[in-house]
């Protein structure tokens, strides 16, 4: 006769809050690990489905991912999962414009959010991931446990939490939110929903900013039959660059002799892309080196020179690092080729209503007088404001209030530690509240890219897992 098994403990439960790639990413690796007790994994998304987020919930026909298809994965070790889940459903079909003449693809970026939902459907299906389609208004800790309260008026009692919500969203410049909130095309953020239905056809458009979002407005603008003069104004001029004609390999060492500072960071660049290019290879492979190597050379900056390099540096990474679709970089070319698009460098030192018009004082770069000009609409693309993310949602400034946040030293984003656990402002950390995706950013360096973002979410699924292990064993 076999005796009675003792009565197992009641799961540990695991709340993910923000379902886009990073969330999505977290459960979809968690509910794979491998472990004796499952825990309960609930993603809080108020969107209908997990993996979308802001950047693949999009059905702007124009916006496209900016980095081939054999490249993305949920899965950090196999890479080409997205390209083959492509021709195994013919899923460009509908998309001529889609392959690349060297046989690459870039499509729509709303398919790469279907490959996501389709890889965590089974899931959900078999009850391993739940989907909670709510907003989260107050996270709290009570008794040991977090305790969470969303806006579908659910309470969850949680063991662990990881954070993974959106960038927030891009923050206008100076006085001109509240100078011209009040006119109709005024678009202060260009994630909203038919944020752009208010430009006409013929409108002279300012766009406030320079990189990819700004990219993507001006493609889907001439996607819609806008014909009208644009002006795209940033601080420095730059414009995301494209991809190399040809893949390139990687060059470069930066790894055995790191650079103590963002300067001598900057000038091992500069050195390897002339020895690249004698041999033959372009930038692109330098670049995608120090992305590679990104995580280690970060670490060996002092915090000093990590700030030093975000803020000379960071606009010149961004458009080499991020480029842009073909098929986006084409649009652009024609229009600057046509004498549609303007790009300078400086910045909107005023604006005023007039009637219809938006009058703008714009301040070039490097002159001392400003110059006057009309437009129809003006739209913001100034990228995330990060070092807001406390004052988006009041559940993170109260965590931060309440000694669990405080802002990377940075300002990209949440601190938190090598293990992505979040510290508060004593510099204590919290082993049970961690940080996934992009607001890990200050700690973790390059995080915006996707490789990165999905290798993060695996990451921080491992660590999870192993603290439920202990759990575990301290509860057996």
């Amino acid at each position: 006769m076999h005796s009675k098994s003792p009565p197992t403990s009641e799961p540990s439960v695991v709340a993910i809050i923000g379902g886009g790639v990073s969330g999505a990413g977290v459960a979809y690796h968690l509910a794979r690990a491998s472990s004796s007790e499952h825990p309960v994994i609930l993603v809080f998304e108020p969107r209908a489905e997990l993996g979308r987020g802001l950047a693949y919930d999009t059905s702007d026909p124009a916006h496209r991912i900016n980095v081939p298809a054999a490249k993305m994965s949920l899965q950090p070790d196999e890479l080409g999962e997205f390209q083959a889940w492509i021709e195994a459903r013919d899923a460009v079909a509908d998309d001529p414009g889609a392959k690349r003449p060297d046989g690459s693809l870039f499509p729509r970026r709303r398919l790469f959010g279907d490959y996501v939902a389709s890889l965590l459907k089974p899931l959900l299906e078999d009850g391993s991931v739940r989907h909670c389609r709510a907003a989260v208004t107050s996270v709290e800790r009570y008794a040991g446990r977090w305790t969470i309260r969303d806006d579908k008026g659910g309470v969850t009692e949680a063991d662990l939490v990881a954070i993974a919500t959106s960038h927030p969203p891009p923050a206008a410049p100076g006085r001109l939110a509240t100078r011209l909130a009040a006119h109709p095309r005024f678009v202060a953020d260009t994630t909203r929903p038919g944020a752009l239905d208010v430009v006409r056809p013929h409108d002279r458009v300012l766009v406030i900013g320079n990189g990819l979002t700004a990219a993507d407005v001006i493609a889907s603008l001439a996607e819609r039959g806008h014909d009208g003069p644009v002006t795209s104004i940033s601080r420095r001029g730059l414009r995301s660059r494209g991809h190399a004609p040809v893949p390139q390999p990687l060059f470069g060492d930066f790894l055995s002799d790191t650079a103590p500072s963002a300067m001598s960071l900057l000038a091992g660049i500069r050195t390897a892309i002339k020895a690249a290019k004698a041999e033959g290879i372009s930038w692109h492979g330098v670049i995608d080196q120090v992305r590679a190597q990104g995580y280690d050379l970060w670490q060996a900056l002092p915090v000093a020179e990590r700030r030093r390099l975000v803020r000379h540096l960071r606009p010149y990474w961004d458009v080499h690092r991020f480029r842009i679709a073909p098929q986006v970089e084409a649009v652009l070319d024609t229009a600057v080729a046509a004498g549609r698009l303007e790009i300078l460098a400086g910045s909107v030192a005023d604006a005023r209503i007039e009637g219809e018009r938006i009058v703008c004082a714009l301040q070039p770069r490097h002159h001392s007088q400003p110059l006057e000009r009309s437009y129809d609409a003006v739209v913001v693309t100034t990228g995330p404001a990060h070092g807001g993310i406390l004052e988006t949602q009041p559940w993170l400034a109260a965590l931060a209030a309440s000694g669990h946040l405080s802002l990377d030293p940075t300002g990209l984003g949440l601190a938190c530690t090598e293990r992505s656990e979040a510290i508060g402002p004593s510099g204590k950390a919290d082993p049970s509240l961690l940080i996934s995706g992009p607001l890990a950013r200050g700690t973790f360096g390059e995080l915006m890219g996707l490789p990165q973002v999905t290798e993060h979410a695996f990451f921080v699924a491992t660590e999870i897992a192993g603290k439920l292990q202990v759990n575990d064993t301290h509860t057996a």
